[in-house]
């Protein structure tokens, strides 16, 4: 039953984005020749131009991020971490953050002025 979905999925699916796509690729290319020749003077581009232009706009812009979670994937983890740790786990992860990496955010010891 689960590899009749799967194959399924498969037989839908990846045409089905392939085409939407293409279907995106044509809508940026249209876009970039209706306006820049217009509006900058710039060259028509064709439709594999319009690909390399998503490609390298992806790359640029959006990165390699995936799907895991979305911006603050990170943050919510470690939240959930931390609110699931006893007090002495917390110390012990407070004492190792102070050893890797200083003691930010304490009080600074009083300084005596020289100048007064």
């Amino acid at each position: 039953m689960r590899g009749k979905r799967i194959a399924k999925m498969i037989l839908i699916g990846v045409p089905l984005a392939a085409l939407a796509l293409v279907l995106f690729t044509f809508l940026v290319m249209n876009l970039w020749n209706w306006l820049m020749p217009a509006l900058f003077g710039w060259k028509v581009i064709t439709f594999w131009q319009a690909a390399g232009l998503l490609i390298l706009s992806k790359i640029l812009f959006g990165g390699f991020r995936g799907g895991r979670g979305g911006p603050g994937h990170w943050r919510r983890r470690m939240r959930d971490r931390w609110e699931n740790m006893t007090p002495e786990e917390r110390e012990n992860f407070r004492k190792g953050m102070r050893d890797r990496c200083g003691h930010f955010g304490a009080p600074m010891p009083p300084t005596t002025d020289a100048k007064a």
